[in-house]
């Protein structure tokens, strides 16, 4: 189409949080890849930030596709390296899931990254935002998944850092400061009443409670949507697949959540390439 040779304004993709959701990301990219929708940049939190990296480093999702798509309950296992030396800094050292970075990813700074990259964590002991652009992207990424508890806090510049999404689950503040004109943003994090709901046994009893994991990502979860709401009206359009059905930590429903993801961008494309072509 002809608006696509022509330069549009500077386009920028925020990518949110939502662990196993959040592989719905991978989806929207494909989908705007197909479509030719140009990204400038991109900042992501947590998942988003896993994703947006991968992206980054090449302007490519297949690698990181092909791993979600083949990843199953067993492999998934053998990434949680549990701390049981102080399990007081938190439940999941998380080596296992930086050298799986490393193979996605690779030893690159920002600077190396094909599209300019943000991500945001948290100051553990401030509560503060900090936008990472700089130094190491693995390092970064580790930092904005490291959820509360569960991560050991990762220090990075003299910070002990954990999960970005805390305070900034969906970051399209970051990217206008980044000089995005226009701005992507996708939301993986549904309203908690629409979350999965606890199924009965066949003798109509209820199972027994969540565990420890569920339980607490729910709990952040349902602040993080809170935040969500109003700063995610900041963005020029909003994608929201419909992950719902999917748990935090279900990564080895990978297909699901990238069906969803595309699904969703391809609905909203229409809406996407007209506000585009005004701008």
């Amino acid at each position: 189409m002809r608006f696509f040779r022509l330069r549009p304004p500077k386009i920028g993709l925020a990518l949110g949080s939502g662990a196993a959701r959040g592989l719905a990301h991978i989806g929207v990219l494909d989908a705007l890849s197909e479509a030719a929708i140009p990204i400038d940049m991109i900042a992501g939190t947590s998942m988003g930030a896993v994703i947006g990296a991968c992206f980054a480093k090449e302007g490519d999702i297949a690698t990181v596709e092909e791993i979600a798509l083949k990843t199953n309950r067993r492999q998934l296992a053998r990434l949680l390296d549990l701390n049981l030396a102080s399990l007081r800094k938190g439940l999941i050292y998380g080596q296992r899931i930086e050298k799986l970075l490393y193979s996605l990813i690779g030893d690159v700074e920002f600077k190396d990254l094909k599209i300019p990259f943000a991500t945001v964590a948290t100051d553990a002991s401030t509560g503060e935002e900090v936008v990472i652009r700089d130094g190491s992207v693995i390092e970064a990424v580790r930092a904005s998944i490291s959820i509360p508890a569960i991560f050991v806090p990762v220090k990075v510049q003299g910070k002990f850092l954990v999960d970005g999404g805390i305070i900034n689950p969906v970051p399209v503040d970051v990217l206008k400061g980044m000089g995005a004109k226009f701005i992507i943003a996708v939301n993986v994090l549904c309203e908690p009443q629409k979350r999965k709901p606890i199924s009965l046994s066949q003798k109509g009893e209820v199972p027994e409670a969540p565990n420890i994991f569920n339980t607490l990502i729910q709990a952040i979860y349902i602040m993080e949507y809170e935040i969500i709401k109003s700063r995610i009206l900041k963005a020029d359009i909003i994608i929201n697949p419909d992950v719902s059905h999917i748990q935090a930590f279900e990564f080895y429903r990978g297909e699901e959540a990238i069906l969803e993801g595309y699904k969703a961008t391809r609905n909203i494309l229409p809406k996407l390439q007209g506000l585009i072509g005004k701008r």
